[in-house]
């Protein structure tokens, strides 16, 4: 393993080990949901409906972006990251620290697409245990998505006026 780690991270520190340790935890999860599905009598549904997709696609964003890039989650990510400055509107840029395992875990809670996986799987895992908390979760995430769009253009509105404005 640990020539072809060499081998694959070149210059830069790639924690393969880690990733494989994160991979196994989220493999485990999946199939822990799933006899725990099982042992309830519960299955996954049929199909999804439209309305069912979007509520989990922005759900998913909303948790993921939350998670990984949200100041007041920074306590969360901290013993993994080292800050790294604003990213403005309440996140954060962050810098990965740590080596093996704690640097993977790092990559994982800062990458909002990387989370995004997890967060799906959570909330279909939930939509099968506890279908009307998941529900009612990723419907309140919703709602935050589509304010957080609101607020953002309608701080944007405010500054049409400056922008029309001709430079001198």
């Amino acid at each position: 393993m640990h020539a072809v780690q060499s081998a694959y991270e070149g210059d830069g520190e790639r924690p393969l080990g880690g990733f494989l340790t994160l991979m196994g935890v989220y493999a485990s999860a999946v199939g822990g949901a799933g006899l725990l599905a099982r042992a309830r009598g519960r299955s996954l549904p049929d199909r999804f409906t439209a309305g069912d997709l979007a509520l989990l696609t922005l759900a998913t964003h909303q948790a993921s972006r939350l998670l990984t890039k949200d100041a007041v989650t920074a306590p969360f990510r901290a013993p993994f990251t080292r800050f790294a400055g604003s990213a403005g509107e309440g996140e954060t840029m962050e810098e990965v620290r740590g080596e093996g395992l704690k640097h993977s875990i790092g990559e994982l809670l800062t990458c909002p697409f990387c989370a995004g996986v997890w967060v799906a799987t959570g909330f279909v895992a939930g939509g099968v245990l506890a279908p009307r908390l998941t529900r009612s979760a990723m419907a309140m995430l919703t709602a935050v998505f589509g304010s957080d769009v609101l607020h953002l253009l309608y701080d944007s509105a405010k500054h049409l006026p400056e922008r029309a404005q001709p430079e001198e």
